[in-house]
């Protein structure tokens, strides 16, 4: 079989690498890729969101099975335009992808539903919303940007400066373009954080291992929000009790819902979820692998990810082997300085002898004009490890970060430790 893969990211070349233990999978194209990718699949540079020529791309090579990955070019239909010409496909419709590509709408189903998430207010006005702002509401509070924004648009306001100016940069300044025209301002909610990941069919829901992402910037959670600076999983605060909850209250009602609507999901369904006092709830959705929790979870995955992915497009979900490693991981991310901000980049990448279970997921690389690997964007790549422990886990990934550098580099040094704590208690 030839797999084409759209996206260019650690999370792309972390679903490759599963693909590629399959023994069926003859080439894997990559749209567009970049140079780490480039070792391990045939690269093509077609932007992941230019979709007609990925439709002329795709009628030319005929791959047997496509995997779209990315938010952007799932909410612009590339599923529905590749399966229009035959291809069968991995991931959500442009419907279905709302859950992601407008928050409102997330917000909106979740109320209609009654699954458990925040309160909220949705402005499309700056005036009406910086009133509410100002009208004796409760700091911190949350202002997310309604559309896709990179992982970056949502800000925690720890009081009406900070949550002024991040309307501000939202609605008047454009920050995130067309995604800021409307804003969500929800309650601020306290508790250990998790993120999972479910394979689903629309029928059948399949969470993966839980994770635990670390999306500031810099150590002790402090510093901008970044698109996730490291991972560990599983999450030591989603305990057997907790993930019963969340598949009654959370996971099957958000299927079930997304049925009623007309726009049934089928691919990998992202639940962001605060463990509150009152219980699980829902702080976002994605329409499609996180990043960087794939680069943690699918490591663990026993299974063949090929035959689950072509069972949730069957609609078989129900008949397929989905087993995880009862083992530990951890991804530490290599930024380039100034990240999620300015930052420099084309600086040559150095690999020594990785540990043994330690493996390089590329991001933000690329070549120079004698093939060398360099820096090509803000997080560089991610050094993931597994291991029979947690401790063991974030010390082998932290040995395999120290075996590459490149200048300007920086990462977190205190992934993992939240999780370590808690394992004490």
């Amino acid at each position: 079989m030839n797999i084409l893969v759209i996206g260019s990211g650690g999370r792309e070349h972390a679903i490759i690498a599963k693909l590629k233990e399959n023994e069926k999978v003859n080439t894997i194209y990559a749209l567009p890729g970049n140079a780490g990718i480039a070792q391990v699949a045939e690269c093509v540079g077609i932007a992941a969101t230019d979709i007609s020529a990925i439709v002329n791309w795709a009628e030319q090579n005929k791959p047997d099975f496509a995997v779209v990955t990315p938010d952007d070019p799932l909410a612009l239909g590339c599923v529905d335009a590749l399966e229009a010409i035959g291809i069968p496909c991995f991931g959500p419709t442009a419907k279905a992808a709302q859950i992601e590509a407008s928050k409102v709408f997330a917000k909106d189903l979740m109320k209609k539903y009654g699954i458990p998430t925040a309160a909220y207010e949705v402005f499309e006005s700056f005036q009406s919303a910086k009133e509410y702002l100002q009208s004796g509401i409760s700091y911190p509070t949350v202002i997310k940007a309604d559309g896709l924004a990179l992982g970056k648009g949502v800000t925690i306001a720890a009081n009406r400066e900070q949550a002024l100016q991040a309307l501000e940069d939202a609605m008047q300044n454009k920050v995130f373009g067309e995604s800021g025209s409307r804003v969500v301002i929800e309650e601020y909610l306290e508790g250990p954080e998790v993120s999972v990941l479910a394979f689903t069919d629309s029928k059948t829901v399949v969470p993966m291992v839980s994770s635990m992402d670390h999306k500031r910037a810099l150590d002790n959670d402090e510093g901008l929000n970044t698109g996730g600076m490291g991972t560990v999983a599983p999450n030591p605060y989603y305990t057997a009790a907790v993930a019963n909850r969340c598949m009654e209250e959370i996971f099957l009602p958000t299927i079930n819902a997304m049925n009623r609507e007309g726009r049934p999901f089928k691919g990998c369904l992202y639940f962001g979820l605060m463990l509150t006092e009152k219980g699980p709830k829902v702080i976002e959705y994605n329409c499609r692998f996180g990043d960087p929790e794939t680069q943690v979870v699918l490591p663990l995955l026993e299974s063949d990810l090929l035959e689950i992915m072509m069972a949730v497009r069957e609609e078989k979900l129900a008949e397929a082997d989905v087993k995880f490693a009862d083992k530990c991981a951890c991804c530490v991310i290599k930024a380039s300085k100034g990240y999620p901000q300015k930052y420099q980049s084309g600086f040559p990448i150095e690999i020594g002898t990785l540990p043994t279970d330690c493996a390089i997921f590329f991001a933000g690389v690329k070549a120079d004009a004698s093939g060398r690997l360099c820096t090509g964007g803000g997080r560089v790549l991610g050094v993931s490890a597994v291991a029979a422990s947690a401790k063991e886990a974030v010390a082998l990934a932290y040995k395999g970060a120290e075996c590459v550098h490149f200048e300007n580099e920086f990462m977190r040094k205190d992934i993992g430790s939240k999780a370590l704590k808690a394992l004490e208690k």
